[in-house]
């Protein structure tokens, strides 16, 4: 797999993930210190190529003078989505986020907003990859993702662990009249059908965002965003 981008590239090397070799754009070594400094460090081999390489490695064209050649993405266990403080755990669930973009900022939401994990489902969904990574600058690397055969089974091993399931769509209770402390899981769904019906019985509320303009629904993950912001300000 290919991780390209400065923050994404960046924030693999932070970790322990292993990387294969990385190409570097040859004269932009001054902008790419950082992660030139880091890639010695941990003894990864570096190539200084020609931005037209980069541009024929590059898999979705916003390079920006490096890649990262890495093995597949490693899932996270679903127990490790629910490690954590009893009373403090967080963690959200993606039901049919198809558009990669979607999914990437979901999980830099995720990440910057303290969420313990993320759950995916390996069918109808999109999966990380290196385009995920990029578009999460970098936040993928961060977080615990956890891929299950079904979102509804993972909702009731979320409950019998001893969370509110609480979902988000444009019909449901008010957000901001909500207790979103203690364990919790949020629910996001797809960009065109929303939350499964299925999927919506099981939550125990399904929430939503007062709109005051004309538009009457948000991108799926700026919806999130301003949820999870939400969850970490009450449990601040």
């Amino acid at each position: 797999m290919k991780i390209e981008g400065r923050n994404a590239v960046l924030e693999l090397l932070k970790t322990d993930k292993g990387v294969d070799k990385l190409l570097l754009q040859k004269g932009a070594e001054g902008s790419l210190r950082k992660i030139f400094a880091l890639a010695r460090e941990k003894n990864i081999r570096v190539q200084f190529v020609e931005e037209r390489a980069l541009a024929k490695e590059s898999e979705g064209g916003r390079h920006q003078g490096v890649i990262a050649f890495v093995s597949e993405y490693e899932y996270a266990d679903f127990s490790a989505v629910l490690a954590g403080e009893r009373g403090r755990r967080f963690v959200i669930v993606c039901d049919g986020i198809e558009d990669v973009h979607n999914l990437g900022s979901i999980l830099r939401v995720a990440e910057c907003a303290g969420a313990n994990g993320v759950v995916l489902p390996k069918n109808k969904s999109a999966q990380v990859t290196g385009a995920v990574i990029r578009i999460s600058e970098g936040a993928a690397n961060h977080l615990q993702v956890a891929r299950v055969p079904g979102v509804n089974a993972a909702i009731d091993a979320l409950k019998a662990e001893g969370f509110w399931v609480y979902g988000l769509e444009a019909d449901g209770e008010d957000l901001y009249g909500c207790d979103l402390t203690g364990d919790l899981a949020l629910v996001v769904g797809g960009e065109d059908g929303g939350l499964g019906a299925l999927t919506r019985k099981k939550c125990d509320k399904v929430l939503s965002l007062p709109l005051a303009g004309r538009v009457n629904s948000l991108n799926a993950s700026v919806a999130l965003g301003i949820a999870a912001y939400e969850a970490l300000r009450q449990r601040r």
